[in-house]
């Protein structure tokens, strides 16, 4: 276990970061009288997940593998974070929507009806904490891996000359 200390490290971050994102939506408004622009917004939280990804990896390459790292070491670390973060996830959603925004999953639902878009039944039967917690938990682990990727091709280290 000691030597996935960086990634627990980066994924209690990315939880944080996660969690902080949540009340920025709450306090701007995302969750009640801008929930149509809930989705769009929330999309932004992808520059922040990079970033604590790069952080992550760069932070491997530095001390872990002291400053040399094959694409194939950042990428194998990058899904290790993944799984932590994918693992912290039911815990960060719970949090956000029983602690930080309880009223989220009912406005959303009288949003989407309102707009015709599911029937009230559906709504409910996709838009509530259970549900969310799966997707989230599918998002996180997917999303996470293809990010591993794309940052360790950017991260890998020059093949070493003899």
């Amino acid at each position: 276990m000691k030597k996935f200390t960086i990634e627990i490290k980066w994924s209690v971050v990315f939880t944080l970061a996660v969690i902080v994102w949540a009340i920025l939506e709450k306090k701007l408004g995302y969750y009640d009288q801008k929930i149509a622009s809930h989705a769009s917004f929330s999309f932004l939280f992808a520059l922040v997940a990079f970033a604590i990804y790069f952080f992550a990896i760069y932070n491997k390459k530095k001390h872990f593998f002291m400053g040399h790292m094959e694409w194939r070491q950042g990428f194998v670390s990058g899904c290790v974070l993944s799984v932590f973060i994918t693992v912290l996830t039911p815990l960060s959603q719970y949090i956000i929507h029983t602690a930080i925004a309880p009223e989220f999953f009912d406005n959303y639902v009288i949003y989407i009806v309102k707009k015709e878009i599911m029937t009230e039944e559906s709504a409910h039967s996709y838009y509530n904490l259970t549900s969310y917690i799966t997707q989230t938990v599918f998002f996180a682990l997917s999303v996470g891996i293809v990010t591993a990727a794309i940052v360790s091709f950017f991260l890998k280290s020059k093949p070493r000359t003899s």
